[in-house]
């Protein structure tokens, strides 16, 4: 009897000990090598959309399937954009003719404005003549007046044949292509071009598109989206920690990471960033009066803040955007926690199997 209460009492004393020991271990642990199964992969998501309008002619995709950048995906119908597109050339083609015009119209400008200019100074100086004359009574005052008004006559008529000649060469432009007329038409050409080229939607770059609900026959309207698209190497590993875990933790630390969809396998990682705030915390200028949170816990939930990590390796094929997994981060100046860390993560992948 007295055996048996001496073999309890050592049990109960080792796990007392063990209990303090691993009680110690967590609270180092979770601020030199912190775990959190608060994580999962996360990507860019591209919604494709059209920049016209119309009917979609071809689906060139499946649903899921990997593509290169510059691949087709889709085409709407051009038919309308083929036809603005040959307007837009006549509309080139009558603007030239009509510079062309603008420019017979500038020479006779020229012409009328040294004809206005040889009438005006001759009107000068017959009326200087006659004022001299006038001063010796040889010319009566009403000849003189008629030659005075001929004289200013003749010098607007001088000015309205600059301005016009003004006007005509601010039209015409430059040169040759530069009236306003060749521009504004030369702008719309490359409007139609741009517009056709825009029944033709590719891959922007290397990726895969997901969720494909498109179909031949299906109208598209520009701006909205049509398609779902994932560039390739664009994932990385969003791990959510208490505050108090990423305290220590800084760019370039090293991590272990356990996927759900890949029990056995443990994957090194880095820590890449870590986000500098949460949405609850995020205000808003609204006018309205701040929200006050009341809680009467004693010990409130831990605030939890994103730690972004990216793998030494190419991402694995199983995963996808959403994967769950598993991270330790730790330190490698710190040896013993690291190895410990490290231990953790790959008892944590094997039970991956089980759970």
């Amino acid at each position: 009897m007295q055996a048996a209460q001496a073999k309890f009492s050592r049990w109960m004393q080792f796990l007392i000990v063990l209990f303090i020991v691993v009680a110690v271990y967590l609270g180092f642990a979770d601020r030199l090598a912190p775990l959190t199964t608060e994580s999962q992969v996360q990507g860019k998501v591209v919604q494709i959309a059209p920049q016209v309008s119309g009917l979609i002619t071809a689906v060139h995709i499946k649903n899921n399937q990997t593509v290169n950048a510059g691949e087709l995906l889709f085409t709407i119908d051009d038919s309308q954009y083929k036809l603005a597109l040959q307007q837009a050339r006549i509309g080139l083609l009558q603007a030239k003719a009509q510079e062309s015009s603008l420019a017979a119209q500038v020479a006779a400008a020229q012409a009328n404005v040294t004809q206005a200019s040889v009438a005006k100074d001759n009107s000068q100086r017959e009326y200087s003549r006659l004022f001299k004359l006038s001063k010796t009574g040889s010319v009566s005052q009403s000849q003189l007046d008629l030659t005075q008004t001929k004289y200013q006559e003749s010098q607007a008529n001088l000015l309205a044949a600059q301005q016009k000649l003004q006007s005509l060469k601010l039209t015409l432009g430059q040169g040759h292509g530069q009236s306003n007329g060749v521009k504004q038409a030369e702008n719309k050409l490359q409007q139609a071009k741009l517009n056709l080229s825009y029944t033709h939607v590719a891959a922007p770059v290397n990726g895969v598109v997901t969720n494909v609900q498109l179909y031949q026959g299906s109208f598209a309207h520009a701006q909205q989206p049509l398609l779902t698209f994932i560039p390739l190497d664009s994932m990385w590993i969003a791990a959510d920690y208490r505050e108090k875990a990423t305290s220590l933790m800084h760019q370039g630390m090293q991590a272990g990471i356990s996927f759900d969809a890949l029990p056995g396998q443990v994957f090194k990682a880095t820590v890449a960033s870590r986000d500098y705030g949460v949405a609850s915390a995020q205000q808003t200028a609204n006018g309205q009066l701040s929200q006050v949170v009341v809680s009467n816990r004693w010990v409130r939930d831990a605030q939890r803040v994103r730690v972004n990590l990216t793998l030494d390796k190419p991402m694995p094929k199983q995963l996808f955007i959403g994967s769950k997994a598993t991270v330790v981060i730790y330190n490698e100046q710190q040896p013993l926690m690291a190895f410990f860390g490290k231990i953790t993560i790959h008892l944590i992948s094997w039970l991956h199997f089980i759970y």
